[in-house]
């Protein structure tokens, strides 16, 4: 369907009524097995989708499908743990419902994590990747359709949708947690099925560096209405054709819990420091 303006204010009318006052500031999206942030909130008020008018719910593996209002790292937070995705047969705008709820409700800065295939032959499962900028070749543009001038203007600028200076932020405080941060560009791709060796090694050629098949959406519509944006990639697995072994969720679940420690200490440290 088509959201009109009226649709994304019910959503976030119904969202303050829950809150009694609390008024978020940086919303993050968890990506597959990278919840359990959102679990160690202070002060947890937990909205499954399901409740909020016009949310779908998250049915891929390794998604809660909650919204954690509280306080992570002293800053006022909404988190998202997990994500809705275009392969789960959702529209794209249904998709990036959730961010444009949470920039009405007065987040200004989005964290934006994944789990995804390594394309770099520098790359190895387990490695942290900073997002530097993106590619996107398929499916049509989430702000398809009728632009809402409330968030921003019909043709938005996509020069620097990673915001820069959050991008400084994270080296540094990977640099201060002694952190072998990558970076590199994501590629987007809708699955669900795994990428071919052959569409690798076309990312490859592209200059992406890891690919998924999500996060590109959001972050399109979070630099429509103006958000700042800090992206960060989890190697889970290097992708189709790098190496001789095949590929499998279970392997992206496992590296997501195995990197628990070092990614939780990146992403808690660049939100104190805002």
């Amino acid at each position: 369907m088509n959201f009109t303006y009226a649709h994304y204010q019910e959503s976030a009318a119904f969202l303050r009524a829950k809150l009694g006052g609390f008024q978020p500031q940086v919303a993050m999206v968890l990506g597959s097995g990278l919840g359990y942030l959102g679990d160690v909130v202070e002060n947890p008020i937990v909205v499954p989708y399901g409740d909020i008018p016009h949310f779908k719910h998250s049915t891929a593996p390794g998604h809660k499908g909650q919204l954690v209002f509280g306080t992570l790292a002293g800053k006022p937070v909404a988190v998202m743990q997990g994500r809705m995705h275009h392969y789960e047969g959702y529209s794209l705008q249904e998709v990036v419902y959730a961010i444009r709820v949470l920039r009405l409700m007065g987040c200004a800065t989005l964290f934006v994590t994944n789990a995804a295939g390594g394309v770099n032959w520098k790359f190895k499962a387990g490695d942290l990747m900073l997002i530097t900028d993106q590619i996107k070749l398929f499916l049509e543009s989430p702000l398809r359709g009728e632009n809402l001038p409330e968030f921003g203007p019909r043709f938005p600028d996509s020069s620097y949708l990673y915001t820069p200076a959050l991008q400084d932020l994270a080296r540094k405080q990977a640099r201060k947690l002694d952190l072998d941060l990558k970076e590199g560009v994501y590629m987007y791709f809708p699955g669900p099925q795994y990428e071919t060796p052959a569409e690798i090694r076309m990312a490859r050629s592209l200059g992406a560096d890891a690919v998924g098949m999500s996060t590109v959406p959001e972050v399109i519509v979070a630099g429509h209405c103006g958000m700042e944006i800090l992206g960060f990639t989890l190697v889970s697995n290097m992708a189709a054709g790098v190496l001789p072994q095949p590929l499998s969720e279970q392997e992206v679940l496992d590296a997501a819990e195995a990197a628990r420690e070092k990614f939780s200490a990146l992403v808690l440290a660049c939100l104190e420091a805002l």
